[in-house]
């Protein structure tokens, strides 16, 4: 199945962002919150970047309140993105 690049990104970004995830899968969480932390310098509003680094403070690191976060910038760029406002209500539950 193709990759729809839906936000433009370049090679580069795809690259890191692939990389990070499989650091995520291989539970190499430190270098993956550095690499999507660099790339969020890169671009503070790059929605893969913010959506990954929501999904690894809140599935892996179980920092609910930081994950919440990104999926809040994420849906103040994007609001009808289904996906973060699922994934920002399921971390709520687990802070309100």
């Amino acid at each position: 199945m193709p990759f729809d690049n839906t936000y433009n990104l370049s090679e580069s970004q795809l690259q890191r962002l692939e990389d990070a995830e499989e650091m995520m899968l291989k539970n190499d969480l430190g270098n993956a919150e550095d690499l999507l932390l660099e790339m969020l310098e890169e671009d503070n509003d790059c929605i893969p970047v913010l959506s990954n680094l929501g999904h690894l403070y809140g599935r892996y690191l179980s920092e609910f309140e930081t994950a919440v976060t990104y999926y809040d910038k994420v849906l103040a760029i994007e609001p009808d993105n289904a996906w973060a406002r699922d994934s920002r209500r399921r971390y709520l539950r687990y802070i309100e």
